[in-house]
């Protein structure tokens, strides 16, 4: 069985790829409205699944709080870009800016992620917990997409 980190990181991949095909698209496509809900919701139901699995199990660990809330509020930053584009024409000249805006943030918030915030987690969690953090993640990652959707 997978760690949390492994699991996470999985999900980390298959969003940067998804961010790549939204930016280059263009206009008020069904191609680009179809690929950028579709990174909307896997993005937003992958933060929200992970706030209840890895960030709860950081936020109860006193050394970790303020890696874990550090990642929480970048998660609603970048839950409140999603809303804002959301409401925005699609073949608005401003879209494809803000969305670069939030690619890049994203892309910030995985790497740190992966090279810093998950490498402090691994020094106080173990690994039966880790992996125990990946079932929680999984169960509830299906439940939040039905829910952002």
């Amino acid at each position: 069985m997978t760690d949390i980190f492994s699991r996470l990181k999985q999900d980390h991949d298959k969003h940067r790829k998804m961010l790549d095909h939204v930016a280059d698209t263009s206009g008020d496509t069904k191609e680009r409205r179809d690929s950028f809900e579709q990174l909307r919701i896997d993005v937003s139901a992958h933060a929200n699944a992970e706030e209840q699995s890895l960030y709860a199990e950081m936020l109860a660990v006193p050394e970790l709080q303020d890696k874990g809330r550090h990642s929480v509020a970048e998660h609603k930053e970048a839950e409140d870009i999603f809303e804002e584009l959301v409401d925005k024409e699609f073949d608005d000249t401003g879209w494809l800016t803000r969305f670069k805006t939030l690619k890049h943030k994203l892309e910030h918030h995985m790497e740190e992620e992966e090279d810093e915030i998950f490498a402090a987690a691994k020094k106080v969690l173990s690994k039966e917990r880790a992996k125990e953090l990946t079932i929680i993640f999984d169960d509830r990652k299906p439940e939040e997409k039905q829910e952002v959707a």
